[in-house]
């Protein structure tokens, strides 16, 4: 008998369980797949902290469900760890491909715009973030990219170079927030198998 389904989304840097795409996917399943139980963590501002805290969530949940990730920017880069830490499907938009050498320029004092919460990004959380790297994607069925062209935070082409021979649907145009992801959900969905 097929285990219960659940949806893990994992948001990008600075945002929240509030962000726009992790609303669709909630919206979404809520009025036409009431059977996916969906998990919108927020995560916690540093890569070690958020590892752990995935890793307890995970744990918790991996007997009783079938588990399907998606991940937005520094989400998609958790996502592909995990996929590769545990076998899950995963389903990357716009992903952060080396977040340790984009977020180099953000170090110091940060604002959650979404929770106003403040921290402080330090170089040692780029060498964090260095060690969840997946250097060789090992199931590339597994993958699925959705990028954008248009996206002004991270160059596309890292993503196609690094997902290559997973599955990948790109779109001229767009920008970082994945512009139109509302046309997506019914997919991810039958592409994580929930």
């Amino acid at each position: 008998m097929k285990k219960p389904s659940l949806l893990l989304y994992l948001h990008g840097f600075n945002s929240s369980p509030l962000s726009h795409k992790a609303q669709v996917m909630v919206s979404y399943c809520k009025e036409y797949r009431s059977d996916i139980h969906v998990v919108v963590p927020k995560l916690p501002p540093y890569p070690h902290e958020s590892a752990q805290y995935l890793t307890a969530l995970i744990e918790q949940y991996k007997s009783d469900y079938q588990i399907g990730l998606v991940g937005s920017s520094l989400g998609g880069y958790l996502s592909t760890w995990l996929s590769e830490q545990y076998g899950f499907k995963a389903v990357l938009v716009n992903p952060a491909v080396k977040p340790y050498e984009l977020l180099a320029d953000y170090l110091g004092k940060q604002v959650n715009p979404y929770s106003q919460e403040e921290y402080v990004l330090e170089e040692k959380h780029m060498i964090e973030l260095l060690g969840l790297r997946v250097d060789q994607i090992q199931s590339p069925n597994s993958l699925w990219l959705l990028q954008q062209e248009g996206d002004e935070v991270l160059d596309y082409r890292e993503a196609l170079e690094k997902y290559i021979g997973c599955k990948q649907t790109i779109e001229k145009s767009g920008d970082h927030s994945f512009v139109d992801f509302e046309r997506y959900p019914e997919q991810i969905i039958q592409f994580l198998n929930l």
